[in-house]
């Protein structure tokens, strides 16, 4: 209920969410799409919701028979049991040429025999529910825009007459889109279905109007899987919150803690960005260990690097993920195949149901992989990490910059603005080697050491060494040792940090 308007569930995953509650119980809307958009499935299963919930149930019919759509449901999984299906479909006698009509046009007889054999069958029926599919046989029937809108809005009063909550089927079959229908609607749900140029096709669906209801607006990606369709609904960051402890995320490594000021803060996010083989992803991965050994449940998505070789690596460095207890799970994600908003509500599901605080998310290539249209990943992302913040999580997200040394490097997509803290990696050669380096260059939440230390891995873990206060121009890849001053790096004299 909201206020005193009954709410009709959908029984689609996630819609429900979208409309703040479910369809307005006793009124008119139209499920409008191209074929193949998913609509029939939609409705689908919104009557076997009905059936779930006790009420009457009735689908007419006017293109598909009975039997097809009882196939249709079968290859999703669903059972049409408690649904009465009314076919209105053409038979064969009217394939014979000598029942032509000669007084008065054909579809003009048509249209009235059709409008009266649904409403004896929802008189007959008197269902709470109803789906008439398709709206495109009657504008045929029509033949006129005037009559055929004289004739939805008498089926629209009609149906509320009754207290039924019909659902009209369109498949946009028009030479343009009809949008008569759309006015005298009281709501209106957008089906839309995409085929890239590579990948499979995406879906999503839209809101356009709800009278008398606040929804999500903007689009929703949707999938069609067996069982049906799922909706993952956009992130509304301000709309979800929890009251948390402001304290720090420590990495188990104090000399990383002392270049983030004591570590990182609890609901906020940082970004680990630097060129490829520089050591983001195992930092990243250090933190979601430590949590998990504090009894903090922890959870790695990674878009790139395969959960079996992650686990194989990191046990290589003394991070054994099966000793943990299941306070750390690695997710492997395919950027081809998740939606973007399929991602985040993975996300939120780790978050509010798995107890997540700790996420990391790696990397932001492969997650702008996932998006169609990459101007919208910062929108994205912000929606995404500011969710996470007001959630509590400590948020560690890695980018790969193209290039792997100097100061030629550049990002796929500026989001450092969106951060809260920044850990910059940058690989160097030194003394006849390749060296990595790590700094911080912001935090927002606090103070945080401005040096740069190098970085190195072996089978004890991680290490980060002293201040590189004797190398000038480390960043650039090349730098100059100041002086003659040799300083101990890595174990030896030598800077030999060893990987």
């Amino acid at each position: 209920m909201t206020g005193s308007q009954t709410r009709s569930a959908s029984g689609v995953p996630g819609l429900d969410e979208v409309l703040h509650g479910g369809l307005i119980a006793g009124r008119l809307y139209l499920i409008d799409g191209e074929p193949g958009a998913g609509k029939t499935t939609l409705a689908l299963q919104y009557l076997i919701q009905g059936v779930r919930e006790g009420e009457s149930c009735l689908y007419v019919t006017l293109g598909e028979t009975a039997a097809e759509l009882r196939a249709g449901a079968a290859s999703h999984g669903l059972s049409l049991d408690g649904i009465e299906i009314v076919e209105l479909v053409a038979d064969e006698s009217e394939l014979l040429g000598d029942s032509e009509l000669t007084m008065y046009h054909p579809a003009e007889v048509e249209l009235n025999e059709t409008t009266k054999r649904i409403l004896e069958a929802v008189e007959r029926s008197m269902p709470r529910r109803m789906v008439l599919d398709s709206l495109s046989e009657l504008r045929l029937l029509a033949q006129s825009s005037l009559r055929y809108r004289r004739q939805v809005l008498a089926l629209k009063q009609f149906f509320i007459g009754r207290q039924c909550t019909a659902l009209f089927l369109d498949d946009r079959s028009g030479a343009v889109i009809d949008t008569q229908v759309h006015s005298i609607a009281h709501g209106v749900i957008a089906l839309e279905r995409k085929v890239p140029a590579y990948g499979p096709a995406q879906r999503q669906l839209h809101v356009t109007k709800l009278r008398g209801s606040d929804f999500i607006s903007g689009q929703q990606d949707l999938l069609i899987r067996r069982g049906g369709l799922q909706v993952f609904p956009r992130l509304t960051p301000n709309e979800h919150g929890s009251a948390y402890a402001r304290d720090t995320v420590p990495s188990g490594i104090a000399a990383l803690d002392q270049l983030l000021g004591g570590g990182v803060d609890r609901g906020t996010s940082t970004l680990l960005i630097g060129p490829a083989g520089s050591g983001k992803s195992t930092i990243a991965a250090q933190y979601a260990v430590q949590a998990a050994r504090r009894g903090t449940h922890a959870v790695i998505f990674t878009f790139e690097e395969s959960r079996a070789l992650l686990l194989d690596r990191l046990k290589g460095l003394g991070m054994d993920i099966e000793l943990l207890g299941g306070n750390l799970v690695v997710r492997q994600l395919d950027p081809a195949e998740v939606l973007p908003s399929q991602f985040a509500n993975i996300v939120r599901d780790a978050v509010e149901r798995g107890g997540a605080r700790v996420v990391v998310i790696d990397s932001l290539n492969g997650y702008l992989n996932a998006m169609p249209e990459a101007r919208a990943l910062t929108v994205q992302l912000h929606e995404l990490l500011s969710y996470l913040n007001n959630q509590g999580v400590a948020t560690f997200v890695v980018a790969t910059q193209s290039g792997l040394m100097g100061t030629s490097m550049r990002n796929v997509v500026d989001t450092s603005y969106l951060a809260d803290a920044i850990m910059l990696f940058r690989m160097y050669e030194h003394a006849g080697a390749v060296r990595k380096a790590i700094s911080v260059v912001k935090k927002r939440s606090g103070r945080h050491e401005e040096t740069i230390r190098q970085l190195w891995f072996d089978e004890q873990g991680v290490h980060v060494g002293p201040a590189l206060t004797h190398l000038r121009g480390v960043l650039s890849g090349v730098p100059v040792e100041i002086g003659s001053a040799k300083v101990a790096l890595g174990g030896g004299d030598d800077g030999g940090g060893r990987i």
